[in-house]
């Protein structure tokens, strides 16, 4: 009876190793998406996502009513790619929840966003990502944009 208690323990020891270095690869893939937004290397973007990426946001339009947006993909890497040098942004990631399920995960991440050293919005995003063979993948992003409610 104690030898397999011992090895069940052992088994779900390694399996939340595994899980932590899923995590870890899941995380380092969207740590990778922002080094790219913030240097607008629209190559190293195109690398951390697939290629059927769908990218949505959720807000509020002038009449306070909530609404959601799809955007294309190109879209978004003509915005990124065409801000002026004379503008600085940054969007800090403030905490990572990451779920893995095979090939499947989720990372939610709060966030606030920066323009010339001001701040301009916070929200979440809420990563949705595939493992294809060895890396993990970008599969969809939605995120949400306020000014209020901040921490």
């Amino acid at each position: 009876m104690r030898m397999l208690l011992c090895l069940l323990l052992c088994l779900s020891g390694l399996s939340l190793a595994a899980q932590g270095s899923e995590n870890e690869a899941v995380q380092k893939t969207v740590e990778s998406f922002f080094e790219a937004f913030h240097k607008q290397d629209s190559t190293a973007i195109k690398q951390t996502v697939s290629e059927d990426v769908i990218l949505q946001t959720v807000g509020r339009n002038k009449q306070g009513e909530s609404r959601m947006r799809t955007e294309k993909f190109d879209d978004l890497i003509r915005s990124i790619t065409s801000i002026p040098d004379s503008i600085q942004f940054q969007e800090k990631l403030l905490s990572f929840n990451i779920q893995v399920d095979g090939a499947m995960a989720n990372a939610w991440t709060p966030y606030e966003f920066w323009l010339n050293g001001s701040f301009h919005h916070c929200g979440v995003n809420s990563f949705q990502l595939f493992k294809e063979g060895d890396s993990w993948k970008i599969i969809y992003l939605i995120d949400t944009r306020r000014r209020e409610g901040c921490q």
